[in-house]
């Protein structure tokens, strides 16, 4: 049987039974799961919403360390992960991934009770917790603000009284992969326990770095948290903290029109290939000389308390403080050539503080809340750019447009070549002539003389938010067999955005040309002989030399770099309504209308000239109404579980990122639409075997604007996931087997879908007429084969993921994009290892 023929039947399989889940040890039983996704504990068939729970043996089972390889086993989410800095959590179809420090996110993610949604912070290490909560549809009146569409709760362990406990894991694979994991559990006294916790991860990278050096796309973490539980009569209190660092090597920004070259000899030394190696390397000087990679840090303190006033009353109380700070430099170009390195610095703070008084009696529960979040963050970007290189670019040229004889057109010259005042001389002859312009050749070489190997520039926004919210949510059992729900929200946000640009090292003189070619003749012709003056880069404006102090991706703000600020207030009300009924104790069908809010945007934009004032934009809140239906059963005296939704969003100012040349605008796209259904199933016929299957069709179009038609990005139609564990006795263990098979189908990785009318100038500096940055349907197979000890205390398995070995890619387009250069960033190849855990201690 073919790998595609199996992917196929995973489908076949979770559409006939209308299901969605995850395969559990065999003896498992879903009476055993208790979920908090509405903020008490309940079984997960009482939940009237699409959620998936995923435990913590769940993870081992199958080998998940990352939330990405998570995301391929859960219909209806996925989670793209170029590198820990930039993840994109996607919730049936819409992505959270900005790292803006205004924006807003749209898939909450919460750990232990706190929003770490913000993107440049919110990928973590999945160790040593009790399970992962994906809720799907608008959660804004239980998750808050950023709960557009869904939202992701981990639940870590906390420190447990009465026990002692130790565990760990290590393991070892190809590319030098090694993981060691541990943890210690402890009672200090009847009434108070610590438990500590930590993971390091590594593992060489898989692509190729041709220049030398180590390989990129590696992975390099390490990450600590501290819990405390004590308590005192009615209240309980748990600290936590957590620590997170990752310095992985740089990730490879491919670009596959272009051959990997030597930039010294112009050798090829690679193919175009999107999984191969990669000549990349960061321009001289860069941010002080930093190498291609990542430095992030990630920390948070969390305080929990629960105090029990009475048996129907408990207060609970959030309070917590979290920072990160990353800092990666990237190749935006792909190729070897210096034509544009940048970086992003990202730096943000919160603290929050939540109050909620829950109310449990009879046939009503009930909670209601408040909460207070300030933030405060900010963004910079620099980015250093060859401008002779970039002039060939524009020019065509890369490969040296004729004057190395017999050169492929997929083959950049050699550096020297572009160091040539002749060279680029003649290049901007050529791009005047085509602006209709004529430019002589002793004019056009001494403004080529002028162009700079490392024009520096940056620019930075920042933000501060401080929300307010007041919520409530109640669930009356009105009958036996019938409840009704409903929740409100309340959100007031008052923010301040600034905007600030610089040059770093004089004047683009790229910029000043290209802004030249488009004023009257007698302003282009003072300009042109401006920049034609020796070192006309570094001669500062004045009455006698009144050139513009021009960038070249951004336009510098007044005084080169002064911050322009604006401040906006707006709030607003999301809320939902549920109906459940109750057939048997084993079956539950449900019915949920919710409205989801995504709150007010205060968008910047640079200056459109040197100087120039910044503009800001005030992007309407973005909603979405929700219609779900869905039924949760157990049958075959619960040893068949089935699961299934279906639903429709209809969304208002759908709010979008475009790119305008080199820079990224949030803007407002109208109308989009989004249907679906998703399904999970688990059978467990005996304590030998247990099998699961999940489908998850997405239909998710633009029905308004330029994009209408147009698929969300990262949105498959169609994913589905096929898995077993077979467990079987032999001698004082058993030796288990854990097979699975995912699938997804066609994705586009912008909401453009790389259509070539929505890619020419001056959306972007270079035209991209090509519809290439996009990933068809494709498989992948894992398997893990062990033996364990007969009380579960120990286990050693081998383990392959990617069997087969597919080339896919997770991401294309990127910064380089502007540039007319997409790059692509290829998916994991097959990793293979083997691994060996124990746990003693624990409660029995």
């Amino acid at each position: 049987m073919t790998i595609r023929i199996l992917a196929l039947a995973a489908s076949s399989l979770a559409a006939l039974s209308c299901s969605v889940a995850y395969a559990q040890a065999p003896a498992d039983r879903d009476d055993m799961i208790v979920v908090t996704a509405q903020l008490r504990e309940q079984n997960p068939i009482e939940v009237p919403f699409a959620l998936t729970s995923v435990s913590s043996e769940q993870l081992s089972r199958f080998g998940i360390e990352e939330f990405e390889e998570l995301s391929r086993y859960v219909p209806g989410f996925v989670v793209q992960n170029q590198s820990p800095n930039n993840p994109g959590f996607v919730m049936r179809g819409i992505t959270s991934d900005s790292g803006s420090a205004f924006n807003e996110p749209r898939v909450s993610v919460f750990q232990d009770g706190v929003s770490i949604s913000k993107s440049r912070g919110s990928y973590v290490e999945l160790f040593d917790i009790s399970r992962v909560e994906i809720a799907k549809g608008p959660q804004s009146t239980l998750y808050g603000r950023g709960a557009l569409i869904g939202a992701v709760n981990i639940v870590q362990n906390k420190a447990q009284l009465g026990t002692y406990e130790v565990a760990g894991k290590a393991s070892y694979g190809n590319y030098n992969a090694w993981l060691a994991e541990g943890m210690v559990n402890a009672p200090l006294n009847d009434d108070m326990a610590i438990r500590l916790a930590g993971r390091v991860r590594k593992r060489d990278g898989f692509i190729d770095n041709l220049l030398g050096g180590e390989d990129f796309n590696s992975a390099d973490t390490y990450a600590l948290r501290g819990s405390f539980h004590g308590e005192a009569g009615a209240l309980s209190f748990d600290l936590i903290g957590n620590y997170q660092k990752d310095t992985p090597e740089g990730t490879a920004f491919k670009s596959i029109a272009f051959n990997p070259t030597d930039p010294t000899t112009g050798a090829v030394i690679g193919d175009r290939g999107r999984n191969s190696g990669a000549a990349l390397a960061p321009g001289a000087g860069f941010e002080g000389g930093k190498a291609l990679g990542l430095d992030r840090q990630v920390w948070g303190v969390t305080g929990i308390a629960n105090l029990k006033l009475s048996d129907q009353f408990t207060l609970t109380s959030i309070t917590a403080f979290r920072k990160f700070d990353t800092l990666e430099v990237f190749d935006a170009d792909g190729i070897s050539l210096p034509m544009l390195t940048a970086a992003e610095r990202a730096h943000g703070e919160q603290t929050s503080q939540e109050f909620r008084l829950t109310y449990e009696s009879g046939p009503l529960t009930a909670f209601m809340g408040a909460s207070y979040f300030h933030e405060d963050g900010y963004q910079r970007t620099p980015a250093q750019l060859d401008e002779r290189v970039l002039l060939a670019r524009l020019a065509g040229a890369l490969n040296g447009g004729g004057a190395i004889p017999g050169r492929p057109a997929t083959d950049p010259a050699p550096a020297a070549l572009f160091a040539s005042p002749a060279f680029t001389g003649a290049l901007l002859q050529g791009v005047a002539a085509a602006n209709g312009i004529a430019l002589s050749a002793a004019q056009a070489q001494a403004i080529a003389a002028n162009l700079k190997s490392n024009h520096m520039e940056t620019a930075t926004n920042s933000s501060s938010t401080k929300a307010v919210d007041l919520f409530g949510d109640i669930t009356l059992r009105v009958t036996d067999q019938f409840e009704l729900g409903g929740g409100l929200r309340y959100s007031h946000d008052d923010k301040r955005s600034s905007y600030s640009a610089s040059v770093l090292n004089g004047r683009s003189i790229l910029g000043g040309v290209i802004g030249a070619l488009s004023q009257p003749a007698a302003v282009r012709t003072a300009l042109l002989n401006a920049l034609s003056v020796p070192g006309a880069a570094s001669i500062p404006p004045s009455a006698a030399y009144p050139v513009p102090l021009f960038g070249l991706a951004n336009q510098p703000t007044a005084g080169n770099g002064g911050i322009d600020s604006a401040s906006h207030k707006s709030g607003g009300f999301s809320w939902r309504l549920t109906a459940r009924y109750m057939p048997s104790d084993d079956a539950s069908l449900y019915a949920t209308y919710a409205r989801g809010r995504r709150p007010e945007i205060l968008a910047p934009a640079g200056p459109g000239a040197p100087f120039g004032a910044s503009s800001f934009a005030v992007l309407p809140s973005e909603t979405v109404d929700s219609y779900e239906v869905g039924i949760k059963t157990a049958l075959m005296d619960r040893t068949l579980f089935l699961d299934g939704s279906a639903f429709f969003y209809q969304y208002d100012n759908f709010q979008t990122s475009v790119q305008q040349g080199t820079q990224i605008i949030t803007t407002n796209a109208g109308k989009a639409e989004s249907y679906g259904f998703e399904g999970q199933a688990r059978w467990v016929p005996s304590d030998v075997l247990s099998l699961y299957a999940s489908y998850g069709y997405n239909h998710s179009r633009f029905k308004a604007g330029i994009r209408e038609g147009n698929r969300f990005r990262l949105s498959p139609d169609h994913s589905s996931a096929l898995g077993a564990i077979l467990s079987l006795p032999a001698g004082p263990g058993r030796i288990a087997f854990s097979p699975s098979i995912t699938y997804q189908s066609a994705v586009f990785f912008d909401d453009d879908n790389d259509r070539a009318d929505l890619q020419q100038p001056p959306a972007a500096l270079v035209a991209d007429n090509m519809q290439d940055e996009k990933q068809k349907g494709y498989v992948l197979v894992n398997a893990r084969l062990g033996y364990e000890a007969p009380n579960g205390g120990w286990r050693v398995e081998a383990f392959v993921e990617n069997a087969f070995d597919k080339a896919y890619i997770k991401d294309a387009g990127n910064t380089g994009d502007g540039l007319g250069m997409p790059t692509f960033i290829a998916g994991e190849p097959r990793f293979y290892g083997v691994s060996a855990s124990f746990r003693f201690g624990g409660a029995k």
